[in-house]
């Protein structure tokens, strides 16, 4: 049968936040009792909280999320993206709404649920460490109604984040979501996104795994929690049972990209970090965009490290628009 081409590279479901992106010190997050450098998933009550002693800070403001993040990064370098997420008729989902409008991604599903859309205060310290605390507000009622199957039959990949895997009924749009891709050939990929997701919702993350998927991405903690092993060797072999293709970024060090059961090291560049927020997230949309404009899944590794490496010399967990990510391509040389 002659396949049809696709319409998009990617099409990503995943939450709708608006990152509102603070700087503060090692006491904030000692005094508010949270987790450094991990994920925490708060009600509204405590993110009120939150953000109230914060209330003299002035935040960055982005659209975002982790797979919203990732399909910015693939349309921005030159791709075809689109998203499905479900926010509220509030200042916050219609700004969500216009940031991706205004870049050209593609949206779908719900847009005037009700409540409050998702914010996600990204507290970054110092040490260029991240920690986050996410309220997911009208995006934890995202379902398979926000889903555009036809658009997904109709894409290279279809994207989704782990961090899906803490809601039953964006659990269940995920799977359907899967569904579809398999049905219609596209290529499936889910980040772990965070080790949080790894140790408490991983009978989640295996419904969304399904038998298998295609591309996988994690970080080193997240591979050696799944795996239950100290060895990253290990690890990537285990992994590779779930996909063929594994990536598992490592930092200022670079990567693993899994090819097959063969494990390859792309070496990071150097760059003075002050803020690791969302560099997973560029990393997987610079090698899928690599791999569907026929990078072999090394070379894609290296390209992604050097995405990865540009954006933690800036505070945000995005880049502020499309040109700054047509600038980092342009300035990348292949060894």
């Amino acid at each position: 049968m002659e396949s049809r081409p696709a319409h998009y590279d990617v099409y990503g479901l995943g939450n709708a936040l608006v990152d509102l992106e603070y700087t503060v010190d090692d006491s904030y997050l000692r005094d508010m009792d949270l987790d450094k450098g991990h994920m925490t998933l708060v009600d509204e009550t405590r993110i009120d909280a939150l953000a109230e002693r914060l209330h003299d800070h002035e935040p960055k403001r982005r659209a975002g999320g982790s797979a919203a993040n990732t399909v910015f990064a693939v349309h921005a370098l030159g791709g075809r993206g689109a998203y499905s997420c479900h926010v509220a008729d509030d200042d916050l989902g219609r700004f969500f709404l216009e940031e991706f409008g205004n870049a050209g991604v593609a949206t779908a599903g719900t847009r005037d649920g009700d409540g409050k859309s998702g914010r996600c205060l990204t507290l970054v310290t110092a040490d260029a460490e991240r920690t986050m605390a996410t309220f997911l507000g009208a995006s934890a009622a995202l379902g398979p109604q926000d889903l555009d199957e036809a658009g997904i039959a109709r894409s290279a990949y279809f994207y989704v984040e782990g961090y899906l895997a803490s809601s039953e009924s964006g659990r269940e749009a995920a799977v359907q979501a899967r569904q579809v891709a398999e049905l219609g050939r596209v290529r499936t990929s889910l980040s772990l996104a965070d080790p949080s997701m790894v140790v408490n919702f991983r009978d989640g993350l295996i419904d969304m795994l399904g038998n298998g998927i295609q591309q996988l991405f994690c970080n080193e903690e997240e591979a050696l929690t799944w795996t239950g092993t100290d060895r990253l060797d290990i690890a990537a072999t285990e992994l590779s049972d779930i996909a063929p293709f594994v990536n598992i970024t490592l930092g200022a060090r670079g990567s693993l990209a899994v090819d097959k059961g063969n494990s390859r090291f792309a070496p990071g560049f150097p760059s003075q970090a002050v803020d690791t927020t969302g560099a997973g997230d560029i990393y997987a949309g610079a090698v899928l965009h690599a791999r569907i404009n026929g990078a072999e899944p090394s070379a894609a590794a290296r390209f992604a490290n050097f995405a990865a490496a540009e954006l933690v010399a800036r505070h945000g967990a995005r880049l502020d628009n499309v040109v700054d990510y047509a600038q980092i391509k342009a300035s990348y040389r292949t060894p």
